[in-house]
């Protein structure tokens, strides 16, 4: 990791993905709002009809998906034309999602060279909690229970300019093909097994991360938080030594990053409030003792600072990082004052020495 930028980078955990689930072949899916059932097909049987539908568009062919943003046959979601929806099937008269509600699901996507990188058979979300890309957040509410649309969108509603990777390149235009199965009110958390709330929890977080790595701090900060909710939410069943052990890491760690969300968008009160939540679960973690140790020297509380990041140093001796930091501040501490103002002499002035210290400057400043 690169170091000693300032707020750092979120805390990422490999392997957190969405597993593949079964063919379904035969199942059946109820709506609530209204009750409706719909019959889903295999997998296979799923991407055959989504290839042709998307042949049926002339794409993937010469030019992408490129005529297709100006085509007929489209609705715009939003005024710079690069979200763009078509209804495939109609679905059932009734309320679309409201704010708050709880979605789920059907997806599949892909790249202009027909290429699957998206492909969820039951995708649970709530439109606005930053879970998922902009295309789906934005999309999925003027959709109806039962509804299929494709949703086209350039980069900036899918993955980004740096895409994902392995399989989604830098500035991705990608094709959706979404089903609405089910809309459901989802005022209070309901209460989940810890396994649930570990992996509802790594979801947030994970995408948070994403939203990092893009620059957008505030959308992060909203997933980390939400993460921190579903992990202090009610339990279906108090979790086992091994599951208490990892909801607890999982809550240092979106401390963690909330620290570095706000150290980026400059608020010291509230990180330092985030690095102090880290440390009271867990007093010895060194990313949290760093960081407070770096906003308490922005705040000119300089032997606070050095005591954290001395007990920082004791827990990572190796760590370039803290030394540099309290390198810094020693340095700072030991400055000489400034002189109290003097008459100014009577004959000519000297030329100021070339020799005179650079002003010092703010520790940790995003």
């Amino acid at each position: 990791m690169p170091g000693p930028s300032p707020g750092g980078s979120p805390e990422r955990e490999v392997g957190t993905g969405g597993r593949q689930r079964g063919h379904g072949r035969g199942r059946r899916v109820r709506f609530r709002l209204p009750p409706t059932a719909i019959a889903l097909p295999s997998v296979r049987e799923e991407e055959q009809v989504f290839y042709r539908r998307l042949e049926a568009l002339a794409a993937p062919g010469p030019g992408g998906f490129g005529p297709l943003f100006v085509a007929d046959g489209w609705s715009d979601l939003t005024e710079d034309r690069l979200l763009r929806k078509r209804v495939v099937r109609d679905g059932q008269e009734g309320l679309r999602p409201r704010p708050g509600q709880e979605v789920s699901v059907k997806v599949l996507g892909a790249l202009e060279d027909g290429g699957l990188v998206e492909r969820d058979p039951r995708l649970t979300f709530v439109p606005g909690y930053g879970d998922v890309v902009q295309a789906l957040e934005l999309g999925v509410p003027t959709m109806q229970p039962g509804e299929v649309a494709f949703f086209l969108a350039a980069f900036p509603y899918g993955y980004g300019r740096p895409g994902r990777e392995p399989d989604v390149p830098p500035e991705a235009p990608l094709l959706f093909e979404v089903t609405l199965l089910e809309v459901r009110e989802s005022l209070d958390p309901q209460p989940l097994p810890p396994a649930a709330r570990l992996r509802l929890g790594a979801q947030r977080r994970e995408r948070g991360n994403f939203h990092f790595a893009r620059g957008d701090f505030s959308a992060a900060l909203r997933s980390y938080r939400l993460a921190l909710r579903a992990l202090d939410g009610p339990a279906a069943a108090p979790p086992g030594p091994q599951e208490e052990e990892e909801l607890r890491e999982q809550r240092v760690k979106c401390f963690n990053n909330c620290a570095a969300a706000e150290m980026k968008l400059q608020r010291v009160e509230e990180a330092l409030a985030a690095c102090e939540a880290a440390l009271s679960i867990s007093p010895d973690n060194g990313r949290a003792l760093l960081r407070r140790g770096q906003l308490l020297a922005q705040q000119g509380r300089d032997a606070e600072a050095a005591l954290v990041l001395r007990r920082a140093l004791e827990l990572d001796p190796a760590s370039e990082v803290v030394h540099a930091e309290l390198s810094r501040l020693v340095k700072r501490r030991s400055a000489p004052a400034p002189a109290a103002p003097q008459e100014p002499p009577r004959g000519p002035m000297p030329p100021p020495s070339s020799g005179d210290p650079a002003p010092p400057t703010a520790e940790g400043a995003a």
